[in-house]
């Protein structure tokens, strides 16, 4: 009788490209390491896994080392931001 594994996606996305990897991981797997099992840092070089920001269902999660998923959960891996926020927006408003 095998373990039930617990069906998760992993999902990252460029301008140009979204990859979402379907990863069947054994309970109590964190997002980090279901990142590293689905393989995904091996499609697009410019991840970082130990350096960006994770989440799930676009909430970050601050420790995904610890963070255990759930059935369907969907891990996306962020980009670093380019400008702050807060400097784009004034960027913005000074073109008007």
């Amino acid at each position: 009788m095998g373990v039930n594994k617990v069906k998760v996606e992993v999902a990252y996305a460029t301008p140009e490209e979204q990859k979402i990897v379907v990863v069947d991981v054994l309970p109590g797997t964190s997002m980090y390491d279901a990142v590293v099992q689905s393989g995904i840092a091996n499609m697009f070089p410019q991840i970082d896994i130990d350096a960006d920001k994770m989440g799930i269902f676009g909430k970050a999660v601050k420790n995904p080392k610890d963070h255990e998923l759930r059935e369907g959960d969907r891990v996306e891996i962020y980009r670093p931001l380019i400008i702050d926020p807060k400097q784009a927006r004034l960027n913005r408003a000074a073109k008007k």
